[in-house]
């Protein structure tokens, strides 16, 4: 059987913004799928500063013949810039549907809202992705940062000195390997799915 080819389709934390190369998102999910004995080549689809429409407007072209499956993981921009949500749902829906159309396994990664756009904001944000996951039978990771949250309940300065870069927004080699421990189990569980849809 031919090497899987995953792509990661998403913004400045899946393109590894800031960090030296190899140390990124992707090539740390590579090297953590690698040693648990997967044969699979992630694709780094990641464009920093990009949105879910931004995503949308790359799809088609993103998904060549060699995709077996994708991470989709944006929405994080669209939150910066206070995007409203039925625009990032519309936008992150074209996307799934483009990708099912072609019948191939998807994760949804999304990100919780921040509490400054007031409750009905985050309400209507926050259920985005768990929605979306059930009506395209996604596997679903509500918060890419989440690992780097928890690790944060005990000594929210010290894990963010430890875990993030300068900048407060990006997460530095440490707390992406965190970030991939967590996420590494259902991108595991993508590449089950992908192997079944393989004549």
């Amino acid at each position: 059987m031919a090497q899987m080819q995953i792509v990661a389709l998403g913004d400045s934390l899946t393109q590894g913004y800031g960090l030296p190369q190899g140390e990124g998102f992707v090539p740390q999910l590579q090297n953590w799928l690698t040693a648990q004995g997967h044969d699979v080549e992630v694709i780094n689809a990641g464009v920093s500063g990009d949105t879910t429409a931004g995503g949308l407007s790359r799809i088609d072209w993103t998904l060549t013949p060699e995709v077996d499956a994708v991470i989709v993981a944006l929405g994080g921009n669209d939150l910066l810039r206070g995007i409203p949500p039925a625009t990032s749902r519309a936008n992150l829906d074209a996307i799934l549907q483009t990708i099912t159309a072609r019948d191939l396994p998807v994760l949804l990664v999304g990100l919780p809202a921040p509490n400054n756009y007031g409750p009905a904001f985050k309400a209507e944000f926050d259920a985005i992705y768990p929605e979306l996951a059930a009506t395209y039978d996604t596997g679903l990771v509500p918060d890419f940062l989440g690992p780097i949250a928890d690790a944060a309940e005990a000594d929210r300065q010290q894990a963010l000195a430890d875990l993030m870069q300068a900048d407060g927004i990006h997460p530095n080699a440490q707390g992406v390997a965190l970030m991939v421990a967590a996420i590494g189990p259902e991108v595991t569980a993508l590449i089950a799915r992908a192997a079944e849809d393989t004549p």
